[in-house]
Order: C-alpha cells, then structure tokens, then sequence
C-alpha cells in the first residue's frame, strides 16, 4: 500500500476496529503453479472475523478467520499446496479491507484554489487497511481440527453478523437450521485463519489539502449530494481533519 504520511494510520486498535466494523476483505494469494494448473495469483471476497485476545492492546494484531466454498479454484489451489493434510501455506497471503464510504472528489469543490489559480484535478476519496500474514487451512474433512474450527467460524460469523451488522435484538442462529444440513454444507467449505504480521491503513480524506476553503468546499460539497454516502464522506472528511490537526498539536509540544 502507498502510505503518504498524512494519509497513513498506525494505530493499531483503530486499524483492528477498521475490520471489525468493514468484514469483506479480499484474500488474495500467490502460490507456485501446481499439477492442476491453477493461477498463481488468486483472490476471493469473503466476509471475516478478526480475534485479538486483549482489545486494550496497542501492538496486538490479531488473528482473522474466515471459510471459501470447496469448489472455489482459490480453497483447491490452497488445499494442493498442502498435500493430504491442513497446514500452514509458505507463502505469505494478504486480505485487504475497504471503508464502506469512498467517492470521487470533483475539482469544482476546491473554492479556493480553483477560483484563484485553476491548478486542481480530480482525486478519489477512499479508506483502506491492508492485513499481510501466515495462512492456516482447514481442509481435510478426516481432521477433528478441520470440523472444530468450521463449526466456530460459522456459529461466530453467523452471530456477529446477525448482532453488529444488521442489528437483530434476536439474532438467526446455526442452531436454528437442521444439524444434517449444517453438516452437509460444512463438509463443502475450508477454513483459513491468518495469523496477521503485518497491518497498514490508509485515510486519503482531503486531509492533504493545504487551504482551508478547499477543504470546507469538500465537506460542503459533500454534504450538497444529500445522499447517505456524501454525508458519511463529509463526516470522515470532518474528522480526519480535526485528527490531523490534533496530531500536528501533540508534536509541537512534544
């Protein structure tokens, strides 16, 4: 990831929080060309949890958890790289997360560098965090391993799912499906748990913008589109804003 500084986020509870509260991520792996003839590079949107034994921790990053469907090319090409077992791939796998608000920024809301000097193209405002690791893959349906670490993946992804994302005071649960079907259709997926090593973020919200005006014009311009992404664009602009200032304040009396 392209890390500017003043768009770079380091912090690691607020990166950890930017997963739980933004799921889908995309996997993406590069392994060897195998015997099947599989592409090297790979990658699946699948939805994820993230596990951290001490949430007050400023330096632990974590562990995700998440399952592909068996017939997907990307669970066969993982579960070859291993052989007739589960294990941990050599490769190092990376998942990458996008804030749910990203939007084009017009050159027409600069109304202070525009008027005055025309130098203003188009960007894209966007929020991201990248998480690299160690990949471990459940496959092999003869492991008790393999059936234990499903059966919390999706009792676990089912309930965040159903509490925090849609917001269910009486959440569905797995239980609530007969246990032959659960059965069934957990034989059909693999599970993947990365150990994370590596975590960067990244909040490009106009926070670069020298002038004042121009950044106003954003938020204004934003907030104009009387949409729900332009008035959660305008608001993340509003906050970057002020972090930065905040942080520019703590290292002048540093």
């Amino acid at each position: 990831m392209y890390l500017r500084a003043v768009h770079a986020e380091f912090n690691i509870p607020a990166l950890r929080r930017f997963i739980h509260e933004n799921p889908f991520g995309l996997l993406i792996t590069s392994l060897p060309n195998s015997a099947s003839n599989f592409p090297t590079i790979q990658a699946t949107h699948i939805p994820w949890l993230i596990d951290v034994k001490d949430q007050s921790s400023e330096t632990e990053l974590g562990i995700l958890r998440g399952h592909l469907a068996k017939p997907n090319p990307h669970a066969k090409a993982m579960s070859e790289a291993l052989g007739q077992s589960n294990g941990r791939l050599k490769e190092e796998v990376s998942v990458m997360f996008t804030g749910a608000a990203h939007h084009y920024v017009t050159p027409k809301f600069y109304t202070e560098t525009k008027p005055a000097t025309g130098k203003v193209v188009p960007t894209w405002n966007y929020s991201a965090v990248q998480a690299y690791g160690i990949a471990t893959i459940y496959w092999n349906n003869k492991d008790p391993a393999t059936g234990e670490f499903l059966q919390k993946q999706i009792s676990d992804l089912s309930r965040h799912s159903e509490m925090e994302v849609m917001g269910h005071a009486k959440p569905w649960s797995v239980d609530d499906a007969p246990e032959s079907y659960i059965e069934l259709l957990r034989k059909n997926i693999i599970g993947v748990e990365v150990e994370i090593t590596r975590l960067e973020g990244k909040w490009k919200m106009s926070q670069e913008l020298v002038k004042e005006g121009d950044r106003e014009g954003v938020i204004q311009g934003f907030e104009a589109l009387d949409s729900e992404v332009g008035h959660k664009m305008a608001r993340t602009v509003c906050e970057r804003a002020k972090l930065k200032e905040e942080q520019k304040a703590q290292a002048a009396t540093s």
